[in-house]
């Protein structure tokens, strides 16, 4: 098949990357001159786990091509996939679908023959709807078809989610639409290693926000229950061990923590508030979840003040993790930022290193010196501060770490460490969800 995919970004040069690996033509398009010529010089736009092999892979094989002309890019497509950002709009915090309308309006003009458009970016519930108005408006009686294919990709291992999808999302009540996006996503049904769900449009579009809703409720609910663990003498983990083990709850999601971020959960569970209240369908629970989690990321930067006897003004901490989440460049809607700000507001002195995430970082935080090494976030800092359960972070040389702090405090918000381990090398362990 012959695919092009519109926009550059996560979301779309993974997927334009993983279909050309399938053995479809794929044409990956961006507006942006400098993304595309990097792009040809091999080099990514983001920090994803092998991606640039799998990229590098599909060009030599001539199967993945970028370009900034999208009307060439779609002259021989049979599906042209919208991948563009939908950020939360200022003032109302909805979906801004303006990139994904201003696409659709520019695909329906260059098309000169039947093809699919495809909305993968999440879009609200009627997005579908409108592109289609657009695409009768512009392009009536060319044959265009509108589907949706909602993005199930976690950041840091997005390719494998891809392969090896839980299941495919397809949004259409038209039998040729159906049937392209059937042979795009052969490759999946073949191997049997994942089912291909058809539903209407519409339901294929709750999907997606529906999904990421749940997945954020369970991790507010086990950062509830940690706060609960610390007041009563239990202990987070072994609740969330022994919760996961009933197949009704299962145990992902279940990791105690300062929060979620990145560039799905706070903007997803925002966007679908705002499309229920102007369905008069009020969300309760989510509307819980989001202010939970609001307030669950300063509440860590006050549980290390606390930790440090309540004064921290003038004390250096050592930040160790930036990103969101471990294997991205993602600063978007990071904890970090939050514990960090909470920290300078009370006057602390931050010293922080992450793996991928400090040229972000430095976009979004002042007065951060920012480290080349985990060690060097150490010397005479008074406190320790896990943030980002990276790799790299869970064999530390803790008794090195104890000698190297002016105070041997480890405040570990992932619970990465035992206890006992962090106290046999000298540290005081202050860790999520542990009662005393």
């Amino acid at each position: 098949m012959n695919i092009t995919m519109i926009g550059t970004g996560y979301v779309g040069l993974v997927s334009g990357a993983c279909f050309s690996d399938f053995g479809h033509r794929v044409v990956c398009v961006d507006k942006i001159a400098a993304k595309i010529d990097a792009l040809h010089a091999g080099i990514m736009p983001i920090y994803e786990p092998g991606l640039n092999a799998l990229v590098a892979r599909n060009v030599k094989a001539g199967r993945l091509s970028f370009t900034t002309d999208l009307t060439a890019s779609v002259a021989d497509a049979d599906a042209v996939f919208i991948a563009v950002g939908t950020p939360s709009r200022r003032g109302d915090g909805h979906a801004d679908l303006s990139y994904v309308y201003a696409a659709a309006h520019e695909i329906a003009a260059a098309l000169t023959k039947p093809a699919v458009i495809v909305t993968k970016s999440t879009v609200p519930v009627g997005t579908g709807d409108e592109v289609e108005h657009i695409v009768n408006e512009v392009a009536p009686d060319r044959g265009i078809k509108v589907a949706s294919n909602p993005e199930f990709l976690r950041e840091g291992a997005a390719i494998e989610d891809f392969k090896r999808p839980d299941r495919v999302v397809c949004g259409t009540d038209d039998e040729a639409a159906r049937d392209v996006l059937g042979a795009i996503y052969r490759p999946l049904s073949l191997n049997q290693s994942a089912p291909v769900m058809f539903t209407s449009r519409r339901t294929a579009e709750l999907i997606k926000y529906a999904a990421n809703a749940f997945l954020a409720t369970k991790i507010s609910f086990i950062n509830e229950i940690a706060d609960l663990c610390e007041a009563t003498g239990a202990d987070v983990q072994e609740v969330a061990r022994g919760m996961g083990l009933d197949n009704r709850i299962g145990r992902k999601f279940l990791h105690a923590g300062p929060g979620y971020g990145g560039s799905c959960f706070p903007k997803d569970t925002l966007a679908l508030l705002k499309t229920a209240d102007d369905y008069d369908a009020p969300l309760r629970i989510v509307e819980a979840v989001v202010a939970s989690n609001d307030a669950r990321k300063r509440a860590m930067g006050r549980k290390v003040i606390k930790a440090i006897e309540g004064d921290v003004r003038g004390k250096t901490i050592g930040i160790l993790g930036l990103t969101f989440k471990p294997n991205t460049d993602d600063m978007r809607d990071s904890p970090a930022l939050a514990v960090i700000r909470t920290l300078q507001d009370a006057g602390a002195k931050i010293r922080a290193y992450d793996p991928e995430g400090i040229e972000q970082a430095k976009t979004m935080l002042e007065d951060v010196e920012f480290v080349a090494d985990p060690y060097d976030v150490m010397p005479d800092a008074s406190a320790l501060v896990l943030v980002t359960e990276w790799d790299a972070f869970r064999a530390l040389d803790l008794p090195r770490a104890a000698k190297l702090l002016a105070e041997p405090l480890l405040v570990d918000l992932r619970n990465i460490y035992p206890p006992a381990e962090a106290e046999q090398a000298g540290l005081r362990y202050v860790g999520i969800g542990k009662g005393a």
